[in-house]
């Protein structure tokens, strides 16, 4: 990824950016330039809480280039609070841990390079819930 077109998600990927259309009220994630609910031109920003839950998720143990280094890992469908779905790798969660329903919230991580040639990217995954995180702690006793 280029450091001009990186530059410009960082809005969406720090803060889970989107937008919401001014006719119909659809949160939209990501930005697009037509709301796909009612096909009018949605611009009006709009900032996501970064909660919500698992809806699907897979393990990923032979990672595509550039990925290795994270390998084994797990990659949810997140239904987030507001109501889109996001694809995103889990993070600070054994594979094991994770459950369709699981209350996530979303963190900023790093996403990919550090290379020679290739600049860090930063953006968001996400991880278990402070309040999933607690419950989990005080089962174990």
């Amino acid at each position: 990824m280029s450091v001009p077109e990186n530059w410009r998600l960082r809005a969406q990927r720090y803060r889970l950016v989107g937008e919401v259309c001014d006719k119909c009220g659809a949160k939209i994630f990501p930005p697009r330039d037509v709301c796909p609910e009612c096909e009018v031109t949605a611009k009006t920003p709009f900032t996501f809480s970064g909660r919500g839950e698992v809806y699907s998720y897979s393990t990923v143990y032979h990672a595509p280039e550039g990925y290795e280094e994270f390998a084994p890992y797990t990659v949810a469908l997140i239904k987030l609070d507001e109501g889109p779905m996001v694809t995103a790798q889990l993070t600070d969660v054994d594979k094991e841990d994770v459950s369709v329903g699981m209350a996530v919230e979303m963190v900023t991580r790093k996403i990919h390079g550090g290379g020679t040639e290739d600049p860090i990217t930063y953006g968001y995954k996400f991880r278990p819930s402070a309040k999933e995180a607690a419950e989990k702690s005080r089962s174990r006793g």
